[in-house]
Order: structure tokens, then sequence, then C-alpha cells
């Protein structure tokens, strides 16, 4: 990292900066907005977002959810309306077993109650919801407001911390331990330069794709 690298993300961060807090703020909004449907379709999301582009994602959350299909859609029908997402055969079963799942209890009602103690959720989601690392999970709990303070370790955000010099290399793969140590130098990273963990994640978003997304 050069001195120059550091200033071309804060020249960055301060243009993008009222924009950031726009789109934190209307996460936190919508989820007060939000029935268990409409969670379930942002839980399901970042079930396909794994290897995927975000867009072509959100896209084929919106025709399911518009068709009832992710409501009510067996796996193989499900299978054949997201074959733009990789690994749609898995996916397809995951969003299955974690309807199945969620809809048994009053989910926006559970994360409220437990929305004092967000690195639990976290944990809570990583163990029940088939499909989701700590990324899905964190990405999850940014996408309704909640993920203030944990990182969401895709490949753009490790890109950028490697170039950061907050770490030495992109990990060939990140088991809890190795998340969870990645994301207390990203967490360290933040507060060196002052930008909060939720801004940085999408300033960092932005540097690599030029746009704001979910």
């Amino acid at each position: 990292m050069t001195e120059n690298d550091l200033n071309d993300l804060k020249r960055t961060y301060k243009n993008i900066k009222p924009d950031i807090i726009e789109r934190l703020k209307l996460f936190r909004e919508n989820f007060s907005k939000m029935d268990n449907n409409d969670i379930f379709a942002e839980l399901s999301f970042c079930t396909l977002t794994p290897q995927s582009k975000a867009k072509s994602c959100w896209k084929c959350i919106e025709s399911i959810r518009d068709s009832r299909m992710l409501y009510e859609g067996c796996a193989d029908e499900l299978r054949n309306s997201i074959k733009g997402v990789r690994f749609h055969n898995n996916k397809s079963a995951y969003i299955v077993h974690n309807r199945d799942f969620v809809f048994k209890m009053d989910f926006k009602k559970f994360i409220i109650e437990n929305s004092h103690d967000i690195i639990n959720l976290r944990k809570w989601l990583v163990d029940n919801i088939k499909g989701y690392s700590y990324k899905e999970a964190g990405h999850f709990l940014r996408n309704i407001g909640l993920g203030s303070e944990i990182a969401i370790l895709d490949r753009h955000i490790l890109k950028n911390l490697v170039l950061f010099g907050v770490i030495d290399e992109i990990p060939k793969s990140l088991n809890e331990k190795k998340y969870l140590e990645t994301e207390a130098k990203m967490s360290s990273f933040s507060k060196r330069i002052k930008i909060p963990m939720d801004h940085l994640d999408i300033l960092l978003w932005y540097k690599q794709t030029g746009e704001i997304f979910k």
C-alpha cells in the first residue's frame, strides 16, 4: 500500500459517504417494514450470492418471489428458475430446507429479540441456515440494517485488504478461525483510518464495482 492508495480511498469515501449513509439507513428502514416473507427473500438472496453476481441473484429472487415459487415451489421448480446462478442445484435445495425451517418460527421476532448480540446471532445463522458461512450471514445482517460491526469478506473485500496491507494474501479458504482473524484485522484497519466497518465494506465494494448495491 502506498500513501496515494490510502489518500485515494479517503477521497472516494468523502465523495460517496452521503450515499453510503443513505443506503445503510434504507436497510434499517426497510427491515422495519418487512414481514417474514420479505425477510426470507433477503435470506434467500444471500444464499444465492456465493460465486455469483449479486445483481443476477437479486433478479432471480424478484422473479421467484413475485411468482410465489420462492414460498411454494419445490426444489426442482426452483432449480429450473435460478439456472443463471452458479451451483443452482445445491442452492435450490438450500432454499427449500431454509424455508421449512424458518417458517416454523416468527423469524422477524426472533431476529429482533436477538439483535442486541449480533455476534451470536450471526453464529446462529451459520449453524442453522443451510448454505450460510460467516460471509453470507454477515451479508444478510447488513442488508437488514444489523451489520455495523461485522465484515462481509467476499473476494472484492479480500482483494482490497491485501492491497492496503491489512492481510498478506487472499486466504485459500475461510474457516471460522481464519474468518474471525481476518475480520479483526479489518476492524483494526477501520479504526485506524476512521471509516466505520459497514461504511468500509460498501466503500471497498464500490471501489471494485463502481456502484453501491445490496
